[in-house]
């Protein structure tokens, strides 16, 4: 399997600790290793990998060419601007294709948390094999814990079961509202969308020439100038922006989703962190030098500097060098507005 990471992000929602040039899969946000090389690391364990690709922008090329290990620099997929992940999924596709016409394709996001690597191979084996019987678009679902708001769905069929594995997909909805979240959980027939997708690559390209002509012509065009070693930056700049679940996943008829056993997190809000940290409810979770008194439910994030949270609740703080974040836990959604915010007012020192 060829194994593509999407580390194009901005991971905008763990400001002030990730900044455009230093994003968040390229912290350390659990333990001593980035959440780029965890990922790599991980899809090295796997049996059926045979190459690694990492899709990102170029401000990063340099940063993630010194920092992650066991990568071919060859490898590292150079998307000229940030274009979605539909664009960025077909480049690498075309540069797969021209080498191994037959190649079964993985995408994974560059920050997700997995825990439990042999089920983590397991749903992997099961997509492999059903994209193999057939020419399917396979993705990985995640059972759903609670009704989150956090992260989109997908809804199969349960009575339309293929091969014990997988399942066919009814529809794709995106992040809901708390109300229809718990809808979703109630009834049974959702899981989490992890952004996990198992294709052949002409599997794909063909699914794009239907789905998404106006892409998969452009892609043919960039091909040609790989072939001839050309510039394909102005080709690039007219690709529309679009992500691979609106442009291809809810139009396509082929789609199969495998539920997935282990245990997943995206880590996509710093209240998403303070879940994975506690062990019990309503319980404080401190990241370097703070304290709270007489106060529950709260993260800090202050490495050097002491950060204290008295007598509040459910409060995210977060100190850095030059920055202070202050967010209550259920808005924490919103601290990528704030950095929209910047952005309009060019404080570009703290992007």
């Amino acid at each position: 399997m060829h194994c593509v990471i999407l580390a194009g992000g901005s991971g905008t929602r763990f400001w002030p600790y990730s900044r455009a040039n230093n994003p968040k899969q390229l912290l350390n946000i659990v333990g001593d290793k980035s959440m780029l090389q965890i990922t790599v690391d991980r899809l090295r364990k796997l049996k059926s990998t045979t190459e690694i690709y990492i899709v990102t922008k170029p401000e990063l090329y340099d940063s993630i060419k010194k920092n992650i290990k066991n990568i071919d620099p060859g490898n590292i997929v150079i998307e000229p601007s940030a274009k979605n992940t539909a664009p960025a999924i077909g480049l690498v596709s075309i540069k797969i294709f021209q080498k191994y016409k037959n190649a079964i394709m993985g995408v994974f996001p560059a920050d997700h948390l997995i825990v439990g690597h042999k089920k983590f191979e397991k749903s992997l084996d099961n997509a492999f094999r059903m994209v193999k019987k057939q020419n399917n678009l396979v993705t990985i679902g995640i059972k759903p814990t609670y009704p989150s708001t956090a992260y989109g769905y997908i809804q199969y069929e349960p009575n339309n079961e293929k091969n014990n594995i997988g399942y066919h997909v009814k529809t794709f909805a995106e992040k809901p509202h708390e109300k229809l979240a718990k809808r979703f959980l109630k009834s049974g027939d959702f899981l989490w969308n992890a952004g996990i997708f198992i294709w052949q690559v002409d599997t794909l390209l063909s699914s794009l020439n239907n789905h998404m002509p106006e892409l998969y012509d452009s892609l043919i065009k960039i091909k040609s100038c790989l072939d001839e070693s050309n510039n394909f930056e102005d080709i690039w700049n007219n690709i529309k922006p679009t992500s691979i679940d609106y442009g291809l996943m809810e139009k396509s008829n082929n789609i199969f989703v495998v539920p997935a056993e282990f245990e997943w997190n995206d880590l996509g809000s710093w209240d998403a962190l303070h879940k994975f940290f506690s062990k019990k409810e309503r319980e404080n979770i401190i990241r370097g030098f703070g304290y709270v008194l007489d106060g529950e439910n709260n993260l800090i994030q202050s490495i050097d500097k002491f950060t204290a949270i008295i007598g509040l609740d459910d409060i995210v703080v977060v100190n850095t060098e030059d920055a202070t974040l202050v967010v209550k836990k259920d808005m924490v959604e919103r601290v990528k507005e704030l950095v929209y915010w910047l952005e309009k007012k060019d404080y570009k020192e703290l992007i």
